[in-house]
């Protein structure tokens, strides 16, 4: 069975979580500059097989778009030109990210790891991607 990868879209970051070919676990991936997003999923995609791509949204707590919304909105629409025979899913991202700072904190890393934000985006990711497997 192909791969999902999982993408938490940022303006300077991205993180990424794969699932395993059987789907049964999220697995972070890498933290990537978003400029070379495209062209990361793009060497990916051509060593392993992916079916689709799943897209944190993010969304206020009324439901509302953030400032971001548009740009990760903007992303899902490259993300199906680029890839046209694989689906591409959003999904609520509204909390992940501290969800991963907490994470992070129980995992009893020090301070210095707090502090370094791809891994933050990597751990988001998993959770989106855990989330949606769940869902499925």
């Amino acid at each position: 069975m192909p791969r999902v990868i999982a993408i938490d879209f940022g303006l300077k970051r991205t993180g990424l979580a794969v699932t395993d070919p059987l789907r049964i676990i999220a697995t972070a991936l890498d933290t990537v500059e978003s400029v070379t997003l495209m062209s990361y999923l793009k060497s990916y995609v051509a060593k392993e097989a992916v079916d689709g791509f799943v897209v944190g949204l993010p969304m206020n707590l009324n439901g509302s778009a953030t400032d971001i919304t548009p740009n990760v909105l903007a992303f899902v629409d490259a993300l199906k030109k680029t890839f046209p025979s694989r689906w591409v899913e959003t999904v609520d991202e509204r909390f992940t990210s501290r969800m991963a700072e907490r994470t992070l904190q129980e995992s009893g890393k020090g301070r210095m790891a707090k502090r370094e934000k791809g891994q933050l985006d990597r751990i988001s990711a998993t959770i989106i991607l855990q989330g949606w497997m769940e869902r499925k």
